[in-house]
Formats: C-alpha cells, structure tokens, sequence
C-alpha cells in the first residue's frame, strides 16, 4: 500500500498492508500483555506518556510535514495538529483523575471504595482529516487507562500513523501493549470482528451504522462513535463583522472537519443579501495552494481526487433538485484534489439531509428567528451548531432549543477544547463524547465495600433464625 501528496500526486509513503489473518494473533498479542501494563502503577504510565508528549514537541517539524504531505493540509494547520496532540496528554492526565480515579469514604463496617479498571484491548480507527491528533484522543487515555492498543490509521494516512505508534514505542509504552495495523476496510473489517473490548471510532456516520449493527450482539464490546454532522450555523447580526467567522466555520481544513458548518441560516431580504455578499467577498479572497507553497495557503486541497468528484457529484444532486449556485464549487487549475469554496442557496428545496466533506455552504433563508432554529434543528446529526448575534436573548431561545453536542455562540462551529467533552447525537455518535470525556469508555468502574476483617454478623439475624 502507499499514500501520495494529493497536491502532486507523489508518493509519501509506501508499505506493506497487514495481513488480515494477523490480526487475530496481533489482538492476542496485545491481551497476553495487558495484565502487567494494568498492573503498573498509574504514574509509571503517566510519566510514559508525558515522555511521548515531549517526543511530539521535539519532532513538530518533521511529524507535521509528512501531516501535510499526506493531507494536503498547510503546515501551519499541522503544526497546530501536533501541538494539540502532545498538549492532550496533560488534559488526558487530569481527565482520568477527576472522571476516571479513585475515592473512598469510612462506612460503619470499614469503608466505600470507587475504583476504575482497563476494559482491555481497544481497537483505535483514525480518520484522515486530523490523522494523528483525533487517535491520539483516543489512545492516550486508553493507555493511561491500563489498555492495550490496536492501532488502524486511515489508509490515506499510514505514514502518520507510524510516526505516532514509533514515538509512543520511544517513549516507553511496550510493543506488545500498543500495536499498529496498516490497511484499508479489510484490515479494518479484521480488527472488528476479532476479540476486543472496544471500539473507538472517528469518521462517517455511515461506517458508524455498520458498527452498530456489527456490535449488536457484543454488548461487552464499548463502543464510542464520533461521527459526522450537518452542522448548522446561524447568521443573525452585522453582515460585514459575521462574514470571516462564516468562512471560518465552513471552509477551514478544505471543509474537512465533522464540525464545519454546512448550512447557513440566514433573514429573508436585504440582511441575509448582505450576508451572503460579504462571505462571497471573503471566499473569493481565500488563498489556495499546496503546503510547500511560498506563499502560505489557507486551504489545500481535499485529501484526493475522488474526494473532490466525490463532492462535484454531491454538487450535481442539489442543482438538479433546484439548488441555486451563490459561489460555484468547481475544480481549481491545479491537480484534480484542489477545489474552490462553494455556495448554494437551498431554501425551498428538498435537499439530502447528508454530510458532504468538502468546502460547500448550503444556504436557507427563513422569515424569523423561530424558522431559524427550526432550521437549525432539521437534521438527524447533532454535532455542532453556532448563532452568530450580539442579541444575549436569542442565544439563550437557542442554547436552550438546538439539538447539539457543541453549540457555540459568536464563535466558529469548529471551535472545540480538549478540557470539554466532544460529540454529539443522533447520526453524529452515540452519546459517548471524546476529549475530556475520553476517560469514561477507557475504563469501567468498581465499587467495592470492604473491611479489613471478617465481622460477626450473627447478631443482625436477630429473631429471623429457628
């Protein structure tokens, strides 16, 4: 197998995909090991990874450039990936001692014990958008946790994945504890079906159905989707000030990330005309290169040529049910992955309620605010969702109404922290949100009464014995 810069085509990295009948040996592998990484003490494991996080820090420069190599991402987003990777091991530290630690409390017969145990070995997917930082939320509180890893990186960015599994090996975490599996769906059907005791998962909504149905009668198995979303953002103040926050929203990373917003809810009439001229103003400005350009771009193009057709295809579909070109999405003159950023209107039309991963804004105006959330809540994904407006009351009507993990006021719908939860419902995952929230599906807890010696309960029979 290998993976190729889709900004030239050239090759990044070539390899031998994993056997899929390994896999099985591989999961076997990783249990045998389990129980003497469970065993050691948490901050052997916590100084482990607080090592990889520096590994990460002293190799930005190269680990980011094969990022940007593989994604097409510009540096200065991959650089941005790394530091969010290695600062995730210190929020991944306090996360598992507030949500995932221990505590005691006296009781009359001795004392109430809480604590948390590794579920066992978890199998990571990774997506290609965020290659190294997305299964790194995963990972790290998964190996804090006392688990075994097995590792599949996204097939468009196995380099990357290597790169992460060589410096978690140098920090100190053992090859038997954390493997790695390179491959595509095969690989990734392999790993599923074998013995493991979660799944940890970031990319579409339709893998993630498959995932339930394939789980459906392995309730041991934990299960943690975070998925996609078709993610509304509402526009409803001064056209001029709201325009970059719009394009930050929806064509950063290429529109490449779960949390662009992918419809636009704007007034009917003038304010919503005005709204749509600044964002068409500002798209059109938008410089878009390769990540080696001498001038540095804001976007690069999408992670391959059939993603871009991918997305001309979805394109297709809206027009002909009516959809309205406001800024055409169209190839750039550039290799066949590079796009332009698009704009259609959508209102009154039937539209796919779907996630195209690409830099496409569908726009809906409405006559009031009402229509607005009304809007905003007709989808069956949950991630994320904005409101753009200075107005203090119109956020609380939307906070209180909108159906969303992330719901962000005057902020970009990809703004995210890895001190709060991440997810969402519905097609966007299964109530098991990642970052902070990470720690829950990493380890199961055990509650325990104890004393130090066995106690005479004869008298507490009283008159109930012959």
């Amino acid at each position: 197998m290998h993976s190729l810069d889709p900004a030239t085509g050239e090759t990044v990295w070539e390899g031998e995909a994993t056997p899929p009948g390994r896999i099985p040996a591989l999961v076997e592998a990783a249990r045998k090991a389990l129980p003497t990484w469970a065993d050691r003490p948490l901050d052997d494991r916590i100084a482990i990874l607080r090592r990889y996080a520096e590994i990460l820090t002293e190799r930005t420069e190269t680990l980011a450039r094969d990022i940007s190599r593989e994604t097409g991402k510009p540096l200065w987003e991959s650089r941005a990936e790394l530091g969010s990777m290695a600062a995730k091991v210190g929020v991944s530290i306090t996360a598992q001692a507030e949500r995932a630690g221990s505590r005691q409390a006296d009781t009359g017969f001795g004392r109430a014990v809480l604590r948390h145990r590794p579920h066992g070995v978890m199998a990571v997917l990774g997506p290609y958008n965020f290659p190294g930082h997305l299964p790194n939320g995963h990972i790290a509180p998964a190996l804090l946790a006392g688990n075994a890893v097995i590792f599949k990186p996204s097939e468009e960015a196995p380099l990357t994945g290597a790169n992460m599994i060589a410096a978690l090996h140098d920090a100190g975490v053992p090859a038997d504890v954390l493997h790695i599996v390179q491959g595509g769906r095969e690989q990734g059907a392999a790993l599923v079906d074998a013995d493991i005791d979660g799944l940890l998962f970031t990319g579409s909504a339709e893998t993630g159905r498959h995932f339930r149905r394939a789980m459906i009668d392995r309730p041991h198995v934990v299960l943690a989707l975070e998925l996609g979303g078709n993610n509304p953002l509402i526009a409803w103040g001064d056209p001029d000030v709201m325009a970059a926050m719009i394009v930050q929203s929806a064509f950063v990373t290429t529109g490449q990330r779960c949390s662009c917003a992918r419809r636009l809810i704007i007034p009917e009439g003038h304010e919503g005309d005005s709204t749509i001229e600044a964002v068409h103003t500002l798209a059109t400005r938008l410089r878009i290169g390769a990540w080696n350009d001498p001038d540095e771009p804001y976007m690069g193009p999408l992670i391959s040529p059939a993603a871009a057709r991918n997305a001309l295809d979805a394109i297709d579909v809206l027009k002909a049910l009516g959809a309205r070109p406001l800024l055409p999405f169209e190839r750039l003159d550039r290799s066949e992955a590079f796009v332009m950023p698009g704009m259609y209107d959508v209102t009154g039309v039937a539209v796919p309620d779907r996630e195209i991963f690409a830099p496409i804004l569908q726009v809906v105006r409405v006559p009031d605010f009402d229509a607005a959330i009304e809007a905003a809540n007709g989808t069956s994904f949950g991630l994320s969702a904005g409101l753009l407006s200075e107005d203090p009351d119109l956020w609380q009507r939307f906070l209180q109404r909108s159906r969303a993990g992330v719901v962000n006021w005057n902020r970009p719908t990809t703004g995210a922290a890895a001190n709060m939860p991440f997810g969402g419902l519905g097609q966007s995952g299964n109530h098991r949100p990642s970052a902070y929230y990470a720690a829950d599906y990493c380890a199961y807890p055990v509650a325990s009464f104890e004393a130090d010696a066995v106690l005479d309960l004869t008298a507490e029979l009283g008159d109930r014995l012959l």
